[in-house]
């Protein structure tokens, strides 16, 4: 009993002291009030249920961090996004500009094709879904750095494939 009493006061004073620090980083990932508060209550449910495993009350700080990361990954795993071809897509225009976004449209997805897998993925999380290079980490369970070396590479890489592309564009004409 008293043992319960002792965690009990140990996860109240975690809640006090770190909640709104939590909301802020939650807030800082999501950028929606309602989903921040959700994932902050949700990271201190997981909190407590595993309040036993904390055993140096200076790490705590981390600890809720990575439990609040983790939440918001996992609110990711669980939406099930439909995904449209953007090809589908396109803003009336003259023809002849219309068909010139196309032909980049095309040689832009396949120079992005054209990248290796470790380079291509995080590419995309980026660009496309707008991820940072912590998020691409957590999700791809990789270390920040090497996210961000590859995201270095694979805009590196982009580069010049279409640079060489529109050069070989030039050369047939």
């Amino acid at each position: 009993m008293k043992k319960d009493n002792e965690l009990k006061k140990q996860y109240e004073a975690l809640v006090a002291q770190y909640h709104t620090d939590l909301y802020r980083y939650g807030y800082w990932l999501t950028k929606d009030k309602q989903v921040t508060e959700d994932i902050v209550q949700e990271t201190f449910l997981r909190a407590w249920r595993a309040i036993e495993q904390l055993q140096d009350i200076k790490a705590a700080k981390g600890w809720l961090i990575t439990i609040l990361r983790r939440e918001n990954a996992r609110r990711f795993e669980r939406k099930q996004l439909s995904l449209v071809d953007i090809d589908d897509y396109s803003v009336a225009d003259d023809d002849e500009s219309q068909q010139q976004t196309s032909i980049e449209k095309e040689e832009l997805h396949e120079a992005i094709n054209m990248l290796a897998d470790d380079y291509k993925e995080p590419l995309i999380m980026q660009a496309m879904f707008g991820f940072s290079g912590e998020e691409i980490a957590s999700q791809l369970n990789l270390n920040k750095n090497t996210v961000m070396t590859r995201l270095f590479r694979a805009k590196k890489q982009l580069a010049e494939l279409i640079k060489s592309n529109a050069v070989s564009r030039t050369a047939e004409k």
